[in-house]
């Protein structure tokens, strides 16, 4: 793992100190990765919904499609 210095003003250092104490990290650096992680798990939601708004729009929901789905359903059931 690589090492990576940064610099805060004394007010953000307590706040990152308190958080540690408070949520159980055992570092500094621990909870610095697992706000990274979250940051990267919201741009990976992110990029999963953009892509679903900008797919085709799904078949209407009409009471054939349900109809049908009931079918396929029960059919597989069988099986």
């Amino acid at each position: 793992m690589s090492t990576m210095n940064i610099s805060l003003p004394e007010p953000m250092r307590a706040f990152v100190e308190e958080r540690v104490n408070e949520k159980g990290y055992g570092s500094s650096s621990e909870y610095v990765r697992d706000l990274i992680r979250r940051d990267q798990d919201r741009e990976a939601l992110r990029a999963l919904l953009l892509a679903g708004a900008q797919s085709s729009p799904a078949a209407e929901m009409t009471p054939a499609f349900f109809a049908d789905l009931r079918q396929r359903v029960q059919t597989r059931k069988r099986k």
